[in-house]
């Protein structure tokens, strides 16, 4: 279960914020320009998002906070998520987090070592978590499962099931193959 969430210079966050977040079910609430959709994709684009159009944004750049009159533009977006230990002990706790400097460099991270994207996202897909798993519902996303076709449907429910990990690793080892 994600348990924190730290932003820094992503999007309108132009200040270091943590957010702590309860047991079950966390629900943001806000008047219109509050941040609420920021907050979502900071999310997603810590899992790995690599399409700035799902971050409703014209380019990775865009990420970063572009600056206003009072404040100068941040150097670099960081957002970091904690997630707790489950019950079992199975998933053990982790932090991961995502960098994105304005010259264009991009480190990922588990806990304090830089890793690969692919590394991350594995990390992350053992927990059932990805850029399009259902973890994180945004706007518009309802109607779009509720009108989805069954393809798109099935692998939605591959990627939150966690069944999708494996028939990446089986795709990226077919394709070695055939190389």
């Amino acid at each position: 279960m994600l348990k924190r969430i730290s932003l820094r210079g992503f999007k309108s966050f132009a200040d270091p914020i943590n957010l702590d977040l309860g047991p079950g079910l966390n629900v943001i609430v806000g008047p219109n320009g509050s941040g609420k959709s920021n907050l979502a994709e900071s999310i997603v684009w810590a899992l790995g998002e690599q399409r700035a159009g799902k971050l409703r944004a014209p380019g990775m750049q865009d990420m970063l906070y572009s600056g206003s009159g009072n404040r100068p533009a941040a150097g670099f977006a960081e957002i970091g998520l904690h997630f707790d230990a489950d019950e079992s002990g199975a998933r053990p706790e982790i932090e991961v987090s995502r960098r994105l400097t304005r010259n264009g460099d991009a480190v990922y991270r588990i806990g304090s070592s830089a890793c690969r994207l692919l590394d991350l996202q594995e990390a992350l897909s053992v927990r059932g978590l990805g850029t399009d798993s259902l973890a994180v519902i945004r706007q518009g996303q309802v109607e779009a499962i509720a009108t989805s076709k069954p393809d798109a449907l099935r692998g939605m429910l591959d990627e939150a099931a966690g069944v999708g990990v494996a028939k990446r690793r089986r795709k990226r080892a077919e394709q070695k193959l055939t190389r």
